[in-house]
């Protein structure tokens, strides 16, 4: 099972099994039981997609960069990012009010970020969804960690 939303820049995903596998999943999952087909715009972006991260490896490797950067960088700052070892990195904020106006304070700050709250998360676990891609810079990531300096200290999650 996989998603083309975060790492192939397009919608929906897939599953892929044994026959008898794919018919039950088709037969009993309410998620699929009123959903459409993929568009055929969309598979063809994931299928885009999955030919450059074939093609261009250098791509790849700068988005494990990035990570790593950001990641350390959250952290040293006092961020709880939980286990992540993905370009998709949490900052845990916990209360659901809280995580929605860090949204807003980042999103004024020129930070994009998503609010995750229950039932996607445990009660009292909501975060902020951050994503770096390969086509980040050094600067890019450096002033959004500044953002998130300032927010989070103005909200009280670091010190």
């Amino acid at each position: 099972m996989g998603t083309f939303s975060k790492s192939l820049a397009s919608i929906g995903g897939f599953v892929a099994g044994e026959r008898d596998v794919i018919t039950h999943i088709r037969h009993t999952a309410r998620s699929l039981i009123f959903s459409a087909a993929l568009a055929p715009a969309a598979a063809a972006a994931a299928g885009a997609a999955v030919d450059i991260i074939d093609s261009e490896p250098e791509r790849r490797e700068q988005l494990g960069r990035n990570t790593q950067f950001f990641k350390s960088g959250l952290s040293s700052l006092g961020f709880d990012t939980g286990n992540s070892r993905t370009p998709v990195i949490p900052i845990l904020v916990g209360d659901d009010d809280r995580v929605f106006a860090m949204t807003r304070r980042l999103h004024e700050e020129g930070v994009f970020v998503n609010p995750v709250i229950p039932p996607a998360t445990p009660p009292g676990r909501a975060l902020l969804r951050t994503s770096c891609m390969a086509t980040h810079t050094e600067a890019h990531l450096s002033r959004a960690l500044e953002a998130c300096s300032r927010v989070g200290r103005e909200f009280g999650i670091i010190a």
